[in-house]
């Protein structure tokens, strides 16, 4: 994969160029690449762990956790070095060089479909913030009353036009690593709040002891654990900004250790914000626990101030979280629409319909959808399990078929078990370097 290379709209770097990167720009650089991976990751996916725990319990959860971090760090990894080995710069080059062109048009029709669902969930979380669900009020409901000027449909409309519009406008996005680092700074406060708050309700013998195992009490509550688990993939989801990010870096290296420094932090988050939001609301949590936070929630009785200032951090952080997923929403539409346009951020008249349309239509879905547990479940059965473990899997079967076999276990059969690990790298090296030699 070459860095310098800028063919489409999609090859913009996320991060800013460097001629002459020393040792501490790198380190700095892979930081910088830590706060956009991590930002794509958390979005709105910290919203629902807590719902999955409820469903799950909390054992289960937390190995679910685990074990889908562990695969999406594989997953990852395998991208980077297969992109690396060839010539493409972006996911969907890499399924049109081992696939063809049905290869990408299926990768950019589910990083269209990923982004803007998380797009939409974003844009309904900051409605529940703002004018509430159902019987759950909003700030500016709680704050004002019921009007129709802080009416549901209206709050979202303001937000769109006044603070996300100007955000998804910058047309090129170097300095996103520093909103992103807001970003995550605001999620980590928004955690520290959800366990404080916790410690206080145990300290009052308010909370209800969490479900450890599932409940199986019927078919259905059998069934239900299967809607968590898209929930947590599509939590875990970033895979459509892998290449945007890691370009910049040079190397697969470098982003391999952003990716697992971020997926540290992501877990380790995901799971803080899912046992200690569980002890707070236990089974009255909402799919969306911004819901929970208020006057009208039967929460503990905590602050309603610090409730307020919960859920405006997260608003806060997921209007600093969307344009970062519109850029790569945006540059893939462009790409599969007008693949031989100019680049996109030189052609303001194209930029502008589809910044505005991609708005228009987020906003109008966000209005018709009232709650994000099903677009959770949609897309962490479709788009975001396909781009997740689906499509790198079927780029390593390619690459098995094109290696002889008997190389890989005549290795491993001379080796221990502990060793396993490094003759899988060792054939994957190999792998990489068959198709390498295969494209001269």
């Amino acid at each position: 994969m070459d860095p310098a290379r800028t063919g489409t709209s999609a090859d913009v770097p996320l991060l800013s160029q460097q001629n002459s990167p020393t040792r501490e720009n790198n380190r700095w650089m892979i930081w910088r690449a830590v706060f956009n991976v991590s930002t794509t990751i958390i979005g709105a996916g910290i919203m629902s762990i807590p719902a999955t725990l409820k469903v799950l319990g909390v054992i289960p959860a937390f190995i679910l956790i685990i074990l889908v971090a562990i695969l999406v760090d594989i997953t990852v990894n395998f991208m980077l070095r297969a992109t690396y080995a060839g010539q493409s710069t972006t996911y969907a080059g890499l399924m049109k060089e081992n696939f063809g062109k049905t290869g990408s048009l299926a990768v950019q029709i589910c990083v269209m479909i990923t982004t803007l669902g998380c797009l939409i969930m974003y844009l309904i979380i900051i409605g529940d913030v703002f004018s509430g669900k159902g019987e759950h009020l909003g700030i500016l409901q709680e704050w004002f009353g019921i009007h129709w000027w802080n009416s549901r449909y209206l709050s979202i409309l303001f937000t769109v036009l006044f603070v996300v519009l100007p955000l998804v406008l910058y047309r090129r996005v170097e300095s996103l690593w520093f909103s992103s680092a807001v970003a995550i700074l605001l999620a980590i406060v928004f955690v520290g709040m959800c366990i404080v708050m916790a410690v206080i309700a145990i300290a009052k013998g308010q909370i209800v002891r969490p479900r450890m195992p599932p409940e199986l009490n019927s078919t259905t509550s059998f069934f239900n654990l299967f809607t968590a688990i898209p929930v947590i993939v599509t939590a875990f989801a970033f895979h459509f900004n892998v290449h945007p990010i890691g370009i910049e870096l040079g190397k697969p290296g470098a982003m391999t250790t952003a990716v697992k420094i971020s997926l540290v932090i992501c877990a380790a988050i995901y799971f803080s914000i899912g046992i200690f939001g569980y002890l707070l609301f236990g089974d009255s949590i909402n799919a969306d626990i911004l819901v929970n936070f208020g006057k009208s929630s039967g929460s503990v009785a905590i602050s309603p101030i610090l409730n307020d200032v919960v859920r405006l951090s997260y608003a806060l952080h997921l209007m600093l979280v969307f344009p970062l997923l519109n850029f790569s929403l945006r540059a893939n539409i462009d790409e599969l629409i007008f693949p031989k346009k100019e680049h996109l951020a030189t052609d303001t008249k194209r930029f502008m319909y589809l910044t505005l349309i991609l708005l228009a239509l987020s906003y109008l879905v966000a209005i018709a959808i009232p709650s994000i547990w099903y677009i959770y479940q949609f897309m962490g059965s479709t788009s975001n399990a396909c781009l997740a473990f689906i499509f790198p899997g079927a780029i390593a079967l390619r690459f098995l078929q094109r290696c002889p076999w008997f190389i890989f276990k005549e290795r491993q059969n001379h080796r221990s078990g502990h060793d396993c690990s490094s003759c899988c790298d060792e054939y994957y090296c190999y792998c990489c370097k068959h198709l390498r030699s295969d494209r001269k």
